[in-house]
Parts: C-alpha cells; sequence; structure tokens
C-alpha cells in the first residue's frame, strides 16, 4: 500500500515535490518486483519511473503512447490483453472514459490477398513470401494514425485478416482518442514506428517455451508442412530486426512469468492514482 501519498498531497505546493513522491513509491514497486520469484521484470531503465511519475503527478498531462515488442508467441498480445482489462476494470470503477485505445501492429500488414488467391492457400503463399520482415507492414501508416491520436483526432484504423486470407480492410474501425494508447506486435519498436511511443516495452522469451507455442499456434492456423520453414524464417529475422529492439527498451518483461503476476504489478501502480485522486481522506 502507498504509504502516506494522500496526506503528503494536502501540505505539497510545488507539483514536483509530489512526482518525486510517486518516483519513490514506483521505485520500492519496481525493486521488490525485481527481487521475487518468478518476476515479471527481466530490466528496466530508471528514467522509465521519473517519466511514469511525471505522468501520474501531471507533470505531463499529454496522453501517453505504449509500444510492445517481442517475437512470435512471446506473449506480447497476451501480456497487452491483460494491461488493457486491468486498465479498463479500474476506469469502469470509477466511471473514468476514454482511457485507453488500442492499435494492433499486426493489422497493418499490406493486402496480399490476391497472391494468396493465386497460391492456392495461405501456406503456400507464405512459403514465397516473407511476412517477418517490417517490410511487409504500413508501418509508417501506423506511425501516422498513433501521432494523430496522440493529438486528439479520430482516425479511422485498418483491419487484418488473421485467418488466412492475408486481407487488409483499410478505414475499418473507428478509434477515439484517449489518455493512453497502447500497441503491440513483432516490429511495433523498429525504426519505423518506435518514435511513435513514450514507453518503449519488450517482451523476452525463453526459446523452448517460444517453439512450443509457435507449434501450437501453426497448427491452429493449418499451416501444415509450412510450419517448419515459417519457424526457421521467423527466428532468423528476429535476429535481425526484432531483437535489437530490447535493448531500447524501457522495460523488459518476461513473457513466461505467471499472467496474474502483471495484472498484479499493474495493480499497485493504479494504486498511485486511486490515493491521489479517488480516496475519500482526499
Amino acid at each position: 500500500m502507498m504509504q502516506n501519498i494522500t496526506t503528503s498531497q494536502k501540505n505539497i505546493t510545488k507539483p514536483t515535490t509530489l512526482c518525486d513522491e510517486i518516483e519513490r513509491y514506483l521505485q520500492r514497486v519496481f525493486e521488490n518486483e525485481m527481487r521475487a520469484e518468478g518476476s515479471i521484470l527481466v530490466s528496466y531503465s530508471p528514467f522509465v519511473i521519473k517519466k511514469i511519475a511525471a505522468y501520474l503527478s501531471g507533470r505531463i498531462k499529454m496522453p501517453a503512447s505504449i509500444g510492445i515488442a517481442g517475437e512470435t508467441a512471446s506473449g506480447k498480445s497476451t501480456i497487452t490483453m491483460d494491461l488493457i482489462d486491468t486498465i479498463e476494470s479500474f476506469a469502469s470503477e470509477f466511471n473514468i472514459t476514454d482511457v485507453i485505445t488500442r492499435v494492433n501492429t499486426d493489422d497493418y500488414y499490406y493486402d496480399r490477398s490476391e497472391m494468396v488467391k493465386a497460391a492456392g492457400s495461405f501456406s503456400e503463399f507464405a512459403k514465397n513470401y516473407d511476412l517477418d520482415v517490417p517490410q511487409a507492414l504500413e508501418l509508417e501508416l501506423m506511425h501516422k494514425h498513433i501521432k494523430e491520436l496522440l493529438s486528439g483526432k479520430e482516425t479511422y484504423l485498418p483491419k487484418y485478416d488473421m485467418s488466412g486470407t492475408a486481407k487488409r480492410f483499410d478505414n475499418y474501425t473507428l478509434a477515439k482518442p484517449s489518455k493512453i494508447i497502447i500497441s503491440e506486435g513483432l516490429f511495433t519498436l523498429t525504426d519505423k514506428v518506435k518514435d511513435a511511443f513514450d514507453f518503449k516495452i519488450y517482451v523476452d522469451i525463453d526459446e523452448k517455451i517460444k517453439k512450443e507455442r509457435f507449434y501450437v499456434r501453426a497448427k491452429e492456423r493449418d499451416l501444415g508442412d509450412s510450419a517448419d520453414i515459417i519457424y526457421k524464417n521467423a527466428s532468423e529475422k528476429a535476429e535481425i530486426y526484432i531483437r535489437p529492439c530490447k535493448t531500447q527498451a524501457d522495460i523488459v518483461l518476461s513473457g513466461s512469468a505467471d499472467r496474474i503476476k502483471y495484472k498484479n504489478f499493474l495493480n499497485k501502480i493504479i494504486e498511485v492514482i486511486h490515493e491521489l485522486y479517488y480516496s475519500e481522506a482526499y
């Protein structure tokens, strides 16, 4: 439980002092999590704690954008959805509107539906078309959309069919500006889009677990005998395009940690908002 933050706020006249108080609390939260068994944290930059504190204290009043990247089957999409669910649950409890908007990196794959038809199936198409490089996605458009949302503009996002048609529907989903813009995908932190994010998160995963997850997904997508080729290519391209993003991340998460731990950790951070703005004592 965050100690005396409400009392401290009453006696503080300078916003920087409140920010420092929040920063000290967050430092304890991060340090305790790093020491915990089965921690969700692999590493983090001390500067990211200062930045989170600046947003929570109100020193930075602009919306925040979060980019989450990692290799295929690393768990980044699951982590993202758990983060969204936790934040939305808190927002619903306190009637906070326009709290979070998701921009899915995978929706920016170029439409290759005609190539799939010509190949006869997605598995045949995937043998000759590389989906595991940033050039397969229109990341410049994604960067534009995120910047529009951060500036307070509504924008229409594309929708990519992941069932095996390689069809992209443009101007499909109306996205509204919110307090948090969050995005995840293989190439979310690569050069053409990374500058759109205030917070950069990388999900790290053990090779064995990643491979097991991949082949479960390959069976679900009916990749057949293409699975081995696709996995090999994905791993090779990850070495070039994805793994280097880890060094640029503000926070590196463990993709094999228990899902409930992510929500518990985020709730400890959300507790700051609860104490500051929604406590009866305040």
